[in-house]
Formats: structure tokens, C-alpha cells, sequence
């Protein structure tokens, strides 16, 4: 028999590794011992001394991730001990591609039984596949070769269960469904890794679907693109949903074309149409390691087949010649390509690392492959083999690069080894990269780090041989000089090559400031500061699109600034915060106006912890009892809020704008922030009103956020909902204070005092604009109401969309007992028995009043659009308020329309139809959010700033805002179809 096939784990070298340490070494021999009690070859291991017990210890003891999977599974251990190894993973392998069959002459397997026969599968052949490589009786190409092989084996038969799935349900007829994929049209590529068969220990896996339409499999043809795109998004839930047996692998299908625009399974003609007309260059790359790993594999190669004259060129002409150096500047500016070192340093995407390996070969089959076929090849290795026989490069860079590459794939995967994180970054502690040293075989971090630092300049030099230098824009590439009256016509010439279109009038504005008009400028010391920052802030602001526009937003904001040397002295020690700026002036009209309007929120940027600490509740309500502390007059408490909420607000926009939060985030903390403000805001009027008018007997107030400022969905621009509901005792009369008042008239002085507390506009601005209008009775009712009246109207007299809106009622502030009173009022309310179609005619005409009487504005009026935000929300109150009719746990309030979503729609909907809406929610919510953030007034991509488009896009995750408008239009209209199916 083949001599690697014999190889077993008791062929271990001694010391071919060593113990993290004692302690680490005690608890993985204690572990071992424990597991021992139930295996006997485990306990006759520990029993003496030999090489094999000592690599097993320490193996585990330098990895956590390893310690945790011989304690769920020490029989896997133990039959690695003396079997051979790889007719025991050919053994996995199997399993995992036989996942999808049923019993012997039963029915296929459930979804379930798949998923926890892939993970378990993937997990003894990740656990063994580590234990061989650590012990080096495999090495990298052995290691890659497993994990690839079961990703194949995974996906294949994940892909085999959903064809089956699909015929069962109606929706295909297979040709053979005891090999369902046979013939069936269905292309699934492995990309990237997973297509060179080099996949790493802790990867994700990139796929390309593609389907044939005249495969013949599909039922009803025209549903090709809804059918297949469930059918993927079932794959994706399949391999990477965590369960208790674990995840397969993370899997990511946005290699597709146009993935903002297209659905995740693509028609082979549209697919070819698209590379024949508007493929990329990243894509041409991409395609070198494309594989056929699933579904119909015959059909698979005949679509790559088609995509040679894409990938490989027929002809060298200049347009290809700048296609790849274009390659080369997205990949060089990557934000992991930093400078060598060994501690921090990205084995990937750093210098010197596997990226720069993969793209000397690629950029080089590129050029060469259209008219030379020997090299197109997917493994990194062989390109590097057949560069050398075609003489493209000499046998040392390829002897050099090989090495390097295996030695860089083997510390990428013990860094994963160490907790399965896809992480390719050495630690930053000695002690943990000494984890990683011992792992790699080496005795200390001196030794291992000498080497690694070695192999990545070696990498450097020869990636840097084949690439020109980037020319790099500084100040010397031209003259910058702003006295005298008039421009300079040097500097005029600089500012144009700068990127300003405008050039003359930038250059008078910049003398403004030298001439020292403005207060921040006034004194010689930030002159010369500012002086001195110039060149860095032109070159900065003349990379952004429409760099005029940022610019004179820039001057605006100088003119208001109080004083510049800090800010000036900042900016040129911190190239971060200068992006940010100009990221403010190029993209965010409204942020920029609020920091040209009231400077001081601008002291909140220069926290050097902003971009790393959420801004949670209890983060806020820290910042915002500091701040506020020690006031005592009721308008110097108002006006301390006022200044910590603008401040608060503007710093969440950052993190929003700058990407460090997501729109979801922003919403729950814009909605924390308001009720920190309103509470605090509502104590202060009770102190006020109390001081003046005394108290009502037993009287108490509860104050309800309703609309998203109770469903923790508040944006930048949000007013925010509120119902004040007030008790008293039954035979209270007038008030105990100096100026007495009954209660109907104290609790509505006190709600038009909390009114105007938050909506009055004065010289530190607005808190909140207040809307009281779902209020009993709305704008008739008066604006405090009793619970007792409270509830006798909604039991009584409320509509169903007064109901629906108590759906999102979450109280926020007040007496403790009064709103655990209302809460229950709340509760009872929505859990009334209600005729199920009555109630959704009723919904069912409110939208249509509304779609009648606010009639959207186009595909950007995210809210009133048909299937756009109102729509959703309207499908998760309806099923609140029929949820108690079918025996489900209705209690929503307090919960995003998200999260209700989930609670409910898992009974009362289907599960694409959930998925679905869920998709579109979370697209308008980060679209909303961006949007509410940048502008006043609603997003119009004509006049919008450009630095706007480009948040937008990717709030939507888009290439560009036609593929983002087709997705908006896509969802939009197919959460419409599912709020009519809903609401019947």
C-alpha cells in the first residue's frame, strides 16, 4: 500500500513540538486522563512515556480549539492514534458526501439530519487534519488537499439535498434523484481557495451559482430566479448557521456578477453577457482558480470553458496592461498591507505575505495565459512551476517562492489552529506568539521570528521586481503659495492636478485664512500650524469626489471655530481625523452644518476612544450623569442636555458615517440616547412643576416612547413619539402648592412644560421635535391622560391602528408602579380576542389611505414606497395584534420590528417570506439611517454630494447606485407581494 496512506499519528517525531506550558500541559493531561476513563487506548497512552503522548499533550495545550474537540470527541483521538489517517479521513470525507442520503430503503435525509452529519463530519477531519500537520506527518499541501475535499464533499451534498428538497416540493423534476445533481443545470463554482484546492484551516468558502434555463428541471421556468435564490439561501443557512454540533464553513456568494443587483443564483446567458460586457478586472483574477465543486460538474467546466476569452486574453494591448496594474493599486492599498514585522503582521494581506505570492503568479497568467493555455492553472504552486517552464520567471524566484508560500500557509494555519477564527494575524503579545512559534516547531520566538521576517523579504523583493514603484502625490509636485492678492499660477496648476475644478476660487479661500480673518486663525501660532497643515489638507480633500464642495464646507466650519491651534496641531498629527473631516464635508451636509453651527461637538472626535467604545445605554448614561451632575436650576439642567444630546447625536453619526456601527446600531443608540434625555428632562419639569404647584395625593406620571423611539429605531432626524399617562388618588382635589391647580389641569401644565422642554428651540437648539398625536383621541384629546381613561379607551373606542401603534408602545421613564400598571393595560389590550379579517381590512385600508394621501416620492422615499418600510411594519403589528388568536406569544413591546419579526413570523409566516422581509428591513434600515444622518429633506442622487452617493452605497452594499436601485426595486416589490399574503 501507498506509504502517505499508511502514515498514523504514532509515527510522530519526538519534540517535534513543544508545551505552551506547564500549567497548560497539567490541564491537557488532566483532560486526557479524564477521557482515558472511558478509553482504553487513551489510558494506556498515559500510562508510560513516548513521543506520542507528549505531542498529543502538547498539541493541546497550545491549542484551545483542539482541547475542546478531544473532550467532545475523544473516540475520534483514539482511532487516530494507531489507524492509518488518511483511509480514516477518505472515511469523513465520505460521510459528509453522503450526508443528504437517507437510511437504507428509507426516505432521504431531513435538513437537520444534513446539517449535523456535515458538521460533525468536518469536525473530526478538522481535528485530525491539525493533529497530522502539527506533527508534521502531513505538511500545508496535505492539509489544504483535506479541507478542500470536504468543502467539496459539503457543499455537493448540501446542493444534492436542496435538488431533492426541491423536486419533493413540487418545484423541480429531477432526471435521476438518486443523483440529483446529474444533469441539472445547476453550476455551483468553488472560488479563490476553495477552486486552487488550497483551502486554510479556519476559511470561509467563496461560491458562484449559476443555472442553465433550458436544463428542463424547473417546473414552472419563470420562477427560476425566486426558486434557485431560496434555494441558495437555504445552502448558506445549511453550511455556516452555528448549531449545537458547530458551523461546516462560513460561505460567501458575493463573487457573483453585480452581486448589489443581481439574486444570488444568476442565469448562465445573463452571467455571460455580463463578463462579455462589464466584467472587472478583480474578476478576471478571481476566475484563474474558478472550480466546479457541486451540482452539475459536466456543465460546470462547459461555463468555465465559455469564460476563457474573459479570464485569459487572446491579446497583450495596452487597455489589458492597465487592467492589471489596476489590480495591482486596489491590492496595494489594502488596509492589511502595512510594514513588515512579526508581531500584529497580516501573514495574508501584509508585505511580504501569501496575497503578494498569489498575485505575482496571477497578474502574470493574466498577461500570459490568453495566448500560452500551460498556464492556466489553479494551485498557486503549479502557476509558479509552469511561470518557470515558459520562462516567465527563473527557477530561484520559484524555489523562493514556493518555500515561502508553504511556510506562510503553515503559520496562517496555526494561527487559525490556536481558537478556529479566520484571523491571519500574529498576535501582538509574546506570549501568544510564542503559542505560535512553538507550533510551528520553532524553540523560541527569537528563532521563528528571524525566519519569518526572512521569508517576507524575500517575498518583497521579488513582488517588488515585478511591479514599478507607485508614484506617490506630495507637495513637491508643484508650488502651493497664497499671498499676494491674487492666485498663483503655479499653485492654480497644483490645485487643478490636486483635483479642484475651481482652482482659483480654493486659492482665495485659503488666503483667508492665512490673512488670519477668521478667529481660529487670528493668532502667528496657528497660522503657522495651518501653514504647515495645507499641503496634507489639499491633498486630502482633493482625493474626495467633488473636492470644492468639501473644502468650502471646510472654510464654513473654520469661519465658526472659537480657536484653531489644537484642532490644527491634531490634524497634523492624526491623518485619521483629517479623513474624517473631509469625509463630513464630502458626504454629510447636515453633519457638516452642525459642527460649522456649534463647534463644541467637535470636542467629542478628539476622544481617542470613540471609534472603539459602543455607545451603549449604560456607556451613555455614564457620560451623561458626569455631564449633567452638579446642575441644580431647572434651565441649566435643560441646557446641559441640550449640549450633551447634540454632542451624543453627532458622535453616533461618526461612527455611522465612518462605518465603526451599522445602521441597526445607530438606531438603538439614538434610541437610548433620547430616553436618557426625556427621563432626565422629565424629572427636571416634575421638580419644576412641583416646586410651584405642590403635588396632586397619590399622584404619579408614566411616560410611553411610541414609533420607533419604542421600537429603538430612532435616526438623526427622528422626532419622537410620546404618550404622558398620569394617577391619582380617587378623591384627590387641587394640588398642596403655592399656586394649586386640580389634576386634569396639573398633568397637562406638566405635559406642555416636558413639551416645551424638549422642543423649544433656544441658543443651544432643539432636544427633540415632540409628537403627541397617539395620544387618546389624538390632536382632540387633551395631552396628559389618566390610565383609567387610558384604558377604558382602548378597550372601548380605539381603532385597530391605534392598536396596531400600541404594539411598539415601550414606557421609558416615570413611576416605577404606574408603569408596570400600563404595561399590563398595554398587554391586555393587544391580547383581546379580534376577528382575524377584520383586522387585516382594517390594515389593509390604513396603508391605503396612506398610500393615497402621502404618496412616495420615488424609489428613495425609503418609508412610503410600496414594500418599503411602513409595509414591514405594518406585517409585524398586524401579527402582533392576531398573534393570541393562533396560540402565539404575542408580548413585542420593547422590541425592534426586527426582533418582532422573528418572534412572530417564525409561526405566523412563511420562512422565505420572513427571510425576505427581514433582507429588505435591514437594507432600508442602513439606507434610512445614512440618508437621516448625511442630508435634510430625503436623498435625491441628482444633487446628492458624490461622497453621499458613496455612503449609500455601501449602507446597501452596492457597487453603485444602479445596481443599488435594482435591489431596492427588487425587494421592495417582493416584500409588497408578501405584506398582501400577510394581510388578507
Amino acid at each position: 500500500m501507498n506509504e502517505t496512506v499508511m502514515k498514523r499519528l504514532s509515527d510522530v517525531a519526538d519534540g517535534v513540538i513543544r508545551p505552551f506550558n506547564q500549567t497548560e500541559l497539567k490541564s491537557a493531561l488532566s483532560l486526557l486522563k479524564d477521557a482515558g476513563k472511558q478509553q482504553p487506548a487513551l489510558a494506556a497512552l498515559l500510562a508510560g512515556e513516548s513521543p506520542l503522548k507528549s505531542f498529543v499533550a502538547a498539541a493541546l495545550s497550545l491549542s484551545p480549539y483542539l482541547r475542546d474537540m478531544a473532550l467532545l470527541d475523544p473516540a475520534t483521538l483514539v482511532r487516530a492514534l494507531d489507524e492509518p489517517l488518511e483511509p480514516l479521513l477518505k472515511g469523513f470525507v465520505a460521510d459528509a458526501r453522503d450526508a443528504w442520503r437517507g437510511e437504507e430503503g428509507g426516505p432521504p435525509a431531513t435538513e437537520a439530519q444534513v446539517m449535523t452529519r456535515l458538521r460533525a463530519a468536518k469536525r473530526k477531519l478538522s481535528f485530525l487534519t491539525a493533529l497530522a500537520d502539527l506533527a508534521r506527518i502531513f505538511d500545508a499541501r496535505d492539509t489544504t488537499r483535506w479541507l478542500s475535499e470536504m468543502a467539496d464533499a459539503c457543499v455537493a451534498a448540501a446542493i444534492d439535498h436542496l435538488l431533492l428538497a426541491g423536486e419533493q416540493s413540487g418545484k423541480l423534476k429531477l432526471a435521476n434523484p438518486q443523483a440529483p445533481a446529474l444533469g441539472s443545470g445547476l453550476i455551483v463554482l468553488g472560488m479563490g481557495k476553495l477552486g486552487a484546492c488550497e483551502l486554510n484551516y479556519s476559511s470561509d468558502i467563496d461560491l458562484v451559482v449559476f443555472f442553465e434555463t433550458d436544463a428542463g428541471i424547473l417546473v414552472s421556468p419563470e420562477d427560476a430566479t425566486e426558486t434557485y435564490g431560496r434555494m441558495m439561501r437555504r445552502l448558506v443557512r445549511i453550511l455556516q448557521d452555528r448549531t449545537g454540533d458547530g458551523y461546516v464553513f462560513r460561505t460567501d456568494l458575493r463573487l457573483r456578477p453585480d452581486p448589489g443587483a443581481t439574486p444570488l443564483a444568476v442565469p448562465v446567458e445573463a452571467a455571460l453577457l455580463y463578463y462579455e460586457s462589464r466584467g472587472q478586472n478583480w474578476e478576471r483574477a478571481a476566475f484563474i482558480k474558478a472550480r466546479p465543486v457541486a451540482g452539475d460538474l459536466k456543465a460546470g467546466e462547459g461555463f468555465l470553458r465559455e469564460l476563457v476569452p474573459f479570464v485569459f486574453r487572446k491579446y497583450l494591448d495596452y487597455a489589458a496592461i492597465a487592467d492589471i496594474h489596476s489590480i495591482k493599486r486596489q491590492i496595494h492599498v489594502h488596509k492589511g498591507h502595512g510594514a513588515i514585522a512579526v508581531k500584529g503582521h497580516n501573514v495574508k494581506l501584509g508585505r511580504g505575505g501569501i496575497r503578494e505570492i498569489e498575485f505575482f503568479a496571477q497578474t502574470q497568467q493574466l498577461i500570459a495565459g490568453g495566448r500560452m493555455p500551460e498556464l492556466r492553472l489553479r494551485p498557486t504552486e503549479a502557476a509558479l512551476q509552469a511561470l518557470t517552464a515558459a520562462n516567465w520567471i527563473d527557477a530561484t524566484t520559484r524555489d523562493e517562492l514556493i518555500e515561502a508560500y508553504w511556510f506562510l500557509r503553515d503559520v496562517e494555519h496555526r494561527i487559525q489552529m490556536v481558537r478556529d477564527e479566520q484571523t491571519h494575524l500574529l498576535p501582538e503579545t509574546e506570549s501568544e506568539l510564542r503559542r505560535i512559534a512553538f507550533m510551528a516547531g520553532f524553540a523560541d520566538t527569537g528563532s521563528f521570528s528571524a525566519r519569518l521576517e526572512s521569508v517576507l523579504k524575500t517575498v518583497e523583493k521579488r513582488y517588488a521586481r515585478l511591479f514599478e514603484q507607485e508614484e506617490v502625490l506630495s507637495s513637491a509636485s508643484g508650488n502651493l503659495v497664497f499671498t499676494g492678492q491674487k492666485g498663483d499660477p503655479d499653485t492654480l496648476r497644483t490645485l487643478e492636478s490636486l483635483g479642484f475644478e475651481r482652482p482659483e476660487d480654493i486659492s482665495r479661500v485659503i488666503r483667508t485664512w492665512h490673512y488670519g480673518r477668521y478667529r481660529a486663525t487670528q493668532s502667528v501660532e496657528a497660522r503657522e500650524r495651518l501653514t504647515e497643515l495645507t499641503p496634507q489638507l489639499l491633498m486630502t480633500f482633493g482625493e474626495s469626489r467633488r473636492a470644492d464642495e468639501a473644502l468650502l464646507r471646510f472654510d464654513n466650519f473654520l469661519a465658526g471655530l472659537p480657536a484653531g491651534i489644537q484642532l490644527f496641531s491634531l490634524l497634523t498629527s492624526n491623518p485619521a481625523l483629517l479623513d474624517l473631516i473631509v469625509s463630513i464635508m464630502s458626504s454629510a451636509p447636515r453633519l457638516a452644518e452642525i459642527i460649522a453651527r456649534r463647534p463644541h461637538v467637535f470636542d467629542g472626535m478628539l476622544d481617542p476612544g470613540l471609534m472603539v467604545e459602543l455607545p451603549t445605554r449604560d456607556y451613555l448614561a455614564r457620560r451623561l450623569s458626569s455631564f449633567v451632575g452638579g446642575s441644580r436650576h431647572y434651565e441649566e439642567i435643560l441646557d446641559r442636555l441640550r449640549i450633551f444630546a447634540a454632542e451624543q447625536r453627532f458622535l453616533i453619526g461618526i461612527r455611522l458615517l465612518t462605518g465603526s456601527i451599522g445602521g441597526v446600531l445607530a438606531g438603538h443608540a439614538f434610541t437610548d440616547l433620547a430616553g436618557l434625555i426625556i427621563e432626565h428632562a422629565l424629572k427636571a419639569v416634575i421638580a419644576e412643576v412641583e416646586a410651584v404647584h405642590g403635588k396632586v395625593a397619590g399622584g404619579r406620571v408614566a411616560l410611553a416612547g411610541m414609533g420607533k423611539l419604542g421600537s429603538f429605531e430612532l435616526t438623526a432626524g427622528s422626532d419622537v413619539d410620546l404618550i404622558l399617562l398620569y394617577e391619582h388618588d380617587d378623591d384627590a382635589g387641587e394640588s398642596d402648592g403655592a399656586k394649586p391647580l386640580d389634576p386634569v389641569r396639573y398633568y397637562t401644565r406638566l405635559t406642555q412644560r416636558l413639551i416645551a422642554a424638549l422642543s423649544a428651540p433656544t441658543g443651544e437648539g432643539v432636544l427633540y421635535e415632540v409628537d403627541m398625536r397617539l395620544r387618546p383621541s389624538g390632536n382632540k384629546g387633551p395631552v396628559a391622560t389618566r390610565l383609567k381613561a387610558f384604558e377604558k379607551y382602548q378597550f372601548e373606542e380605539a381603532w385597530t391602528w391605534e392598536h396596531m401603534a400600541l404594539t411598539r408602545a415601550r414606557l421609558i421613564a416615570g413611576d416605577a408602579e404606574l408603569m408596570d400598571a400600563t404595561r399590563a393595560v398595554i398587554a391586555a389590550v393587544l391580547a383581546k380576542p379580534r376577528e382575524e379579517a377584520k383586522t387585516a381590512s382594517d390594515v389593509a385600508e390604513m396603508r391605503t389611505m396612506i398610500d393615497k394621501e402621502k404618496r412616495p416620492k420615488g424609489i428613495w422615499d425609503l418609508k412610503l414606497i410600496p414594500g418599503g418600510l411602513i409595509d414591514i411594519e405594518f406585517i409585524a403589528q398586524y401579527l402582533a395584534l392576531i398573534a393570541k388568536g393562533h396560540g402565539v406569544k404575542a408580548e413585542v413591546n420593547g422590541l425592534s420590528t426586527a426582533d418582532a419579526l422573528k418572534r412572530l413570523g417564525g409561526e405566523l409566516m412563511d420562512p422565505n417570506d420572513l427571510d425576505l422581509c427581514l433582507a429588505a428591513l435591514h437594507l432600508l434600515t442602513e439606507l434610512s439611517q445614512v440618508i437621516q444622518l448625511c442630508v435634510d429633506g430625503g436623498f435625491d442622487p441628482a444633487t446628492a454630494p458624490a461622497g453621499l452617493v458613496d455612503l449609500v452605497c455601501r449602507a446597501g452594499d452596492a457597487p453603485d447606485l444602479k445596481s443599488l436601485e435594482a435591489e431596492l426595486r427588487r425587494l421592495t416589490k417582493a416584500v409588497r407581494k408578501v405584506f398582501q399574503a400577510v394581510v388578507k
